[in-house]
């Protein structure tokens, strides 16, 4: 389950032009619906109007210019059409409790201690693991010049030559309780480059190591390069469920960026998205002799 194509276009739309002007009037036209549909609609599924949702990415790009470029506040401010340097300063304060100019200063000297650290160790990912068919082939890291919302994202990608038969996962796990007998949702923010093949993927066990419920994403895949987009897996953890695995899957070469995931318990009017669903099985084994 992801969010419906009105809200998949309007993403799409402002991730392309985030440093171009983006009048509400120009949305109906470009993503092919009705300016009061895709109000009600981007809003409902993402908690945000268009405008708030803009204001957060632009941000976020400007937190990465700060960082990675020389260039003036207030040229970043005007890049991003905030109105004056005033206002820009004070929506970065909101969202990262520091003006830009110490954000700045303060970022960067955590940037040189982080190279300092890398150039001795290779780099830790608090809570996530890298595993899969060939995981020695592939990178697990953290990206400060490429994430979504925040300072960092998660970036998984082949660092040598492989094929369509080797993959790699970032992922981890945790305990059921919390969610036990209840259906849930798990979202994220994606973005790839030059991917084979890519997507989230959740899985509940029961407590003998068997998979009761799984998604991959699969029949719905991430390939090539793409900006971010949200995506998003449903599932329902059974009463004998008693672990959650979750992360995302790079098949063959490229990238993949991940960012902001979330769970949440969900209704029963949302479908589930479950791969192992006996409404995918026929009813009765077919074609036994082979003459079909």
């Amino acid at each position: 389950m992801q969010y419906s194509e009105v809200t998949q276009r309007t993403i799409s739309y402002i991730e392309c032009r985030l440093q171009e002007e983006l009048p509400l009037d120009s949305f109906p036209r470009a993503v092919g619906y009705s300016k009061y549909h895709l109000l009600r609609v981007f809003k409902e599924e993402t908690g945000r109007t268009i405008g708030e949702y803009i204001r957060m990415r632009r941000l976020a790009m400007a937190s990465m210019l700060l960082l990675y470029s020389d260039e003036s506040i207030i040229a970043i401010a005007f890049q991003l059409h905030f109105q004056s340097q005033e206002a820009f300063t004070r929506a970065f304060k909101d969202a990262y409790a520091v003006p830009p100019g110490k954000y700045r200063k303060l970022m960067r000297a955590v940037r040189m201690m982080e190279e300092e650290e890398m150039m001795a160790t290779s780099e830790h990912v608090k809570g996530w693991s890298l595993s899969g068919s060939n995981p020695e082939l592939y990178e697990l890291m953290t990206d400060s010049a490429v994430c979504h919302t925040g300072m960092k994202s998660g970036l998984l990608y082949a660092k040598e030559v492989v094929n369509e038969q080797q993959f790699a996962t970032m992922m981890q796990g945790f305990q059921t309780r919390e969610f036990i007998g209840k259906r849930i949702k798990l979202s994220c923010f994606l973005k790839t480059e030059q991917a084979d093949k890519c997507g989230a993927w959740l899985r509940i066990d029961n407590a003998s190591g068997d998979t009761v419920q799984f998604d991959n994403m699969d029949n719905r895949s991430i390939q090539g390069t793409t900006d971010w987009n949200h995506y998003s897996i449903v599932l329902e953890v059974p009463e004998d469920s008693a672990s959650i695995h979750f992360g995302v899957l790079l098949i063959g070469g490229g990238k993949v960026w991940a960012d902001g995931f979330r769970f949440e318990e969900v209704g029963q009017n949302v479908p589930t998205t479950n791969m192992l669903s006996e409404a995918q099985l026929p009813a009765q084994p077919v074609n036994l002799d082979f003459s079909e």
